[in-house]
Formats: structure tokens, sequence, C-alpha cells
């Protein structure tokens, strides 16, 4: 009997090569998480604490952030400037911005693509948009930052409005209001009031000499060196000047009217970004319960969620009288009222 020898299947063996040669080339597109993929995030906050948060990003989901900062004096407006001017060929794969208000000029110049994680599920719907288009957490708010060695507790100013009483005069303090936070309370008043009352605040407190600082950080560094008696700003800023020892105290305005300004922090993706896959990874980090911890441990930020817990000194959302703000109103009135503003602010 004459045996058969083993003849190899020559086509089968060339196709598995082949495929081995690209999994190993390539890797395998199953199953594929973006670990160690780039993504390019553009933030407004600040960045003693954003940049933390990235590196807890890159470790707990395997990316690698590369960020793009704001200036302290520009907040908000360089980064949005810079994602405006890169339209046609999008850098940035997500923007968290310090505010929920410049993310609408974005999404109104569709700029945005929506994008809904599993992960926003425990934040409240007030702060997040039903069609994915932003998601907010991590708040802030507006409070005035006292100097107790210069105001007594029967003397304590209670409202936005005490800028303007003249027994202050030229003791009080607000940041530029073309820029960051301040630019947004500013719009909110407009929006809130309409034009003609907010317009006439501006004009009291130009004309009891409130100070003009370069920026929120500028106006705590005036409360606290004693050059001013309170002054408008975040309670980031604010919560920092109590840390360290100095005479102050925090007062959140308008408990007892219209309510204080709160300013969740808020995330969005960038329609035609370079690394979708790994900007959406991104933002379910950012998302994430523990970033909302982190945040307030390190910032004062607020969060969003119930059963988060904050360190001592730093406010709960839910004990906090919030000013009733539509967020894409404010946006709006933002951008409309910004030649008003450079005239009073004298550009």
């Amino acid at each position: 009997m004459i045996m058969k020898k083993s003849v190899p299947n020559t086509r089968a063996s060339m196709f598995l090569l082949v495929f081995l040669a690209l999994v190993i080339g390539h890797g395998c597109r199953c199953g594929e998480d973006s670990r160690g993929a780039q993504v390019v995030v553009y933030t407004s906050v600040d960045q003693v604490f954003s940049e933390p948060i990235f590196r807890h990003c890159e470790e707990t989901e395997g990316l690698h952030v590369k960020a793009v900062f704001d200036t302290e004096e520009t907040k908000s407006t360089g980064v949005l400037n810079r994602l405006i001017a890169e339209a046609n060929q999008p850098q940035a794969d997500v923007f968290w911005s310090g505010d929920p208000v410049r993310p609408f000029v974005l999404i109104d110049k569709k700029l945005v693509e929506p994008y809904t994680s599993a992960r926003a599920q425990g934040l409240p719907a007030t702060f997040k948009s039903p069609d994915g288009n932003w998601t907010g957490f991590a708040a802030r708010a507006r409070v005035l930052l006292v100097n107790t060695n210069l105001v007594t507790a029967d003397a304590m100013p209670r409202s936005i409005r005490d800028l303007a009483d003249s027994r202050w005069r030229g003791q009080t303090a607000i940041a530029n209001p073309l820029f960051g936070t301040t630019t947004m309370h500013v719009a909110s008043l407009f929006a809130k009031w309409g034009d003609d009352e907010a317009r006439n605040f501006l004009k009291s407190i130009k004309e009891n000499n409130v100070r003009i600082a370069s920026s929120n950080g500028e106006v705590k560094r005036l409360v606290t060196a004693g050059e001013i008696a309170f002054g408008l700003t975040d309670t980031d800023d604010a919560y920092q000047a109590v840390q360290s020892g100095v005479p102050v105290s925090i007062v959140y305005p308008d408990q007892d009217g219209m309510g204080t300004l709160f300013m969740p922090t808020t995330v969005v993706l960038i329609r035609d970004g370079p690394n979708a896959k790994a900007g959406r990874l991104l933002i379910d980090c950012l998302l994430d319960a523990r970033v909302e911890h982190k945040m307030a441990e390190s910032a004062a930020h607020m969060p969003l969620r119930s059963g988060v817990t904050t360190p001592p000194g730093v406010m709960r959302a839910q004990d906090i009288r919030v000013m009733s703000v539509d967020y894409p109103k404010v946006a709006n009135t933002m951008n409309r009222i910004q030649p008003w503003l450079r005239e009073w602010v004298g550009l």
C-alpha cells in the first residue's frame, strides 16, 4: 500500500500569515478601547485644577491627553476664539469650559458633535442637554469675598447691588467683564433684568468707583491684602482665600431675592475632531463621580450629583438658592452686549 504524504494548504497558510501581520502591524480593531490614543482638549478651567484631572484620566482611561489652557486674563475667550478660528480644520477633540454659556457659541456655529455619555446619568437634567450637545458638572458660584477686618458682621453686603452702595465707594472690585465668568455674570443680569436696568446698575457701580481688576484672582488679592472691603469673584478663588487663613468671609449674594449665579463647568465634543473616539473616552472620564469629588477637594467646585462628599467649607449645590438662568439666552446676550461693555470698560 502506498501512503499519501500530507500536503499543507498553501492558500490557507498565506491567509493566516497576512492576517497575523495585520494584527501585529496595526492591531486588531475588534474590541479596541483606544488605550494609548492621544486626545486634544482645550479648556478654560484653571490649569492648576484641570491638569491633575487630565493626569487622572490618563491613568484610568489609558489616554494621552494633550491640553491647551487659557490664560487668566483671557479666561474662556482665548480658547473659544481659537476653536472658532479652527472651524474648517479642527485641532481639538473636546472643549471643557469653565462656564456653561460659551459652549453655546460653538453649538450655534454647529461646531459641536452630540454625545450622551452613560456616566452622565447621575447628573440633574437641568444641567445637561437632552440632545447630548453639552453636559454640565462640578459647579462654581459667583460670590462676594469680604475682608472682615474692614467690614463688621452687621455691615456685611448681602447683594451684588451693594457694589453700588455709596458707603462702599472706591472699596469694591470686579474682574474685567470682557473676559471670563464676569462676562457671563453681566450677561445673565442683562437677560434677567433687561437692558435698561442692567446698564443702569453697571453705570452706578462705575460711578461708585468700583475697581476693574484683571481677573477674579486679582479681586481675591485686593480683598486679602485689605486694599478693598469686598469684591465679586468665584467660589474657587474665594475658598483659596479662606483656606489661606486671612480674615475673609464668603457671602452668597441675593439669597433672599433672585439667588446666586451658579456656573457648572461644561464639556462638549468638537465636531470632526481628529481623535473623536478618544474624545468620547475623555468626556466619560470627566463626567465620572470621582472627578466631581476631586474637583470639590482641589478647586471647591460643588458636585451636581447627590451623594458626592465635599470638604469642610465647600457648600453643596442643593443648599444654595440658585439664580434662574436660560443659558442659551445668556450666550446670545453675551455676544450682543460686547460693544457696550467695551465702551463701559473704556476701550
